[in-house]
């Protein structure tokens, strides 16, 4: 436990369930609001501090404003229920209501080919009571395993402990981040560095499905390929049409929509691509000059979408595929998240300066008819909430973005967590003060209550319950 002080804080469920389904879109308006009023100020009205300052905490671990406090539920390297070890490189998670008022917390691992030691065997081999056959790639004869996939963490709320934790994926390549879906289940997203190069056992670049249940232990992996083969980053499940948006973490990445054949089941449909109606292949990064930008702050494009013929994509090329069927670019697609009838997608380098973009994609629906995009932040000279990577929404309509690593931009070259407020303002909400490393805050994500937020910090490799008195 840290050295700040500790507040619980409660509110009640129709408070919450009001703030989310009214906050959120009129949050983002006002983003836009403040950014257009003040894009060529060096300081702005619009940061604020709504929670105070940051307090420094004495473990060095997490600074965060006065009265709240976290608990180090996860730590790299510690011995888990199934006997392996806790792997590192925490990277995006979910959260789901477990028993008996537990929560289940699903946490990717982000290893790439090569990095053993944050691996989950003790002894860099796989344990000879674990069947080689749930690994999906477990290596040919002599070579080592891939060591990316999720663990599961079965986390008691009351005493604050973790009460169990163990592999749930194992044998996949870098497990980056993912999305929740409502039926239970954690897709976790491969984001490999060699997908043209194929000279390992099988091909890597795929979604997997890992059922939040505290019993299986660790599940068979089965690559979801209808989903696409390609740099994955993250997904957002869309309950209004039930289609799945995907991104990928490239300078020159698609967003695509997964539609399935059948209901909450990932495992066929068609893989399509988004482009603008008005302009074939847009460059929605915003690098060429201003008079020829598809898409400016504030403003909304009608979308359609086109399909990919050959989403296992053997030659790394589904956004070349993309392209030439007049898809949109976009500059690393990172964090996506659906709340209340919008898709709201982080790419981490857009913008003329790279300091990366916010957009909201709208899905047609009987109140929008028909489907669109928009461009609501791309930040110019404030120094705050550059990089976007993970975000998700806070129960008060706030939105918690973790930015990607320490922003070049940042006059404090630290990691942070940054805030944004229903009405448009923006705070800083938490500092790892570890200037040494190159940490990075990631896994943003509340307990189902709204009242616990989890976060990984990776390198540190350490898993954060963060309590206090949430605003409302």
């Amino acid at each position: 436990m840290s050295q700040l002080t500790h507040h619980k804080h409660s509110a009640s469920s129709d408070r919450r369930a009001f703030l989310r389904q009214s906050g959120w879109t009129a949050g983002f308006l006002g983003l836009g609001r403040y950014l257009r009023a003040n894009e060529t100020s060096t300081s702005s009205t619009r940061e604020i501090q709504p929670y105070g300052p940051l307090v420094r905490d004495k473990a060095g671990l997490l600074d965060l404003p006065k009265n709240f406090s976290y608990d180090v539920i996860s730590r790299s390297g510690t011995l888990m229920a199934d006997g392996m070890k806790v792997p590192g490189k925490f990277d995006d998670m979910a959260t789901f209501a477990g028993k008996d008022g537990r929560i289940i917390l699903i946490r990717n691992h982000e290893i790439a080919l090569g990095q053993d030691s944050l691996g989950p065997f003790p002894k860099k081999q796989i344990p000879s009571h674990l069947d080689k056959n749930l690994l999906y790639d477990a290596g040919r004869k002599n070579e080592t395993p891939h060591l990316g996939g999720t663990t599961t963490i079965v986390y008691n709320p009351v005493s604050g402990k973790t009460e169990k934790e163990f592999l749930s994926l194992a044998g996949t390549d870098r497990n980056c981040s993912g999305g929740t879906m409502p039926w239970g289940s954690w897709v976790t997203c491969e984001e490999p560095e060699d997908l043209d190069k194929g000279h390992r056992n099988r091909q890597h670049g795929y979604c997997f499905e890992v059922r939040a249940d505290p019993q299986i232990g660790l599940q068979k992996a089965v690559a979801l390929k209808a989903m696409g083969r390609f740099r994955h980053e993250a997904v957002a499940y869309d309950p209004g049409g039930g289609a799945v948006y995907l991104t990928e973490d490239r300078d020159d990445g698609l967003l695509y929509r997964f539609v399935p054949d059948r209901e909450n089941d990932l495992s066929s449909g068609k893989l399509q691509a988004m482009c603008l109606k008005n302009h074939a292949a847009a460059d929605l990064r915003n690098y060429q000059p201003k008079s020829k930008r598809m898409i400016t702050e504030g403003h909304e494009q009608p979308i359609s979408w086109v399909d990919l013929e050959d989403p296992t994509a053997p030659k790394d090329d589904l956004r070349v595929q993309g392209f030439k069927k007049g898809a949109a670019k976009f500059a690393r697609g990172e964090g996506i998240f659906y709340d209340k009838g919008a898709i709201y997608l982080c790419c981490t380098n857009g913008g003329p300066q790279k300091r990366g973009q916010i957009f909201r994609i709208l899905p047609s629906s009987a109140q929008h008819p028909t489907a669109s995009v928009e461009l609501f932040l791309e930040p110019g000279k404030s120094d705050l909430l550059t990089s976007g990577d993970n975000l998700c929404v806070a129960p008060n309509g706030d939105l918690i973005i973790c930015e990607d690593l320490v922003s070049p931009f940042s006059k404090e070259q630290l990691p942070h967590l940054r805030g944004v407020t229903p009405e448009g303002q923006i705070f800083t909400f938490g500092r790892n003060p570890d200037a040494k490393n190159k940490n990075e805050f990631c896994g943003s994500i509340f307990s189902p209550d709204g009242d616990i937020l989890f976060v990984n910090i990776q390198n540190l490799d350490h898993t954060f319950a963060i309590r206090g008195p949430w605003r409302t």
